[in-house]
């Protein structure tokens, strides 16, 4: 019979090494817990027309509410659902790279899929 060389083929090097990689897992799924909460706090702006109709989501592309100048009304429907499309489109935008941004942060440059 030949001898092993522990658990996982490798001793307790590799058990350690496997050890530090849950721990660093369990951090960012931490982490991770910590910024959804702090993105649903989190409100971005988009705008279109000059800041004539905003949009407002949370950090998680939730929509808040929307802001329409009474000036904007005195145009043709199409036009005010266009810069209502539009503002939405910044907004999103906004969002979507703060939440990049912060999950990169959390993540440290670990590669996981779907992030990048």
């Amino acid at each position: 019979m030949s001898q092993g060389k522990g658990f996982f083929g490798g001793g307790l090097g590799k058990m350690k090494e496997l050890t530090e990689a849950f721990k660093k897992a369990q951090q960012v799924q931490d982490g991770a817990k910590k910024l959804q909460e702090e993105l649903d706090q989190l409100e971005v702006e988009g705008s279109a027309g000059g800041g004539l109709v905003k949009v407002f989501l949370s950090g998680n592309q939730e929509p808040r509410r929307v802001e329409i100048s009474p000036d904007v009304l005195k145009e043709e429907a199409d036009v005010v659902a266009e810069l209502v499309t539009v503002a939405m489109q910044d907004a999103y935008a906004k969002s979507t790279a703060t939440m990049r941004e912060r999950m990169e942060d959390l993540t440290g440059g670990l590669n996981i899929p779907g992030l990048s």
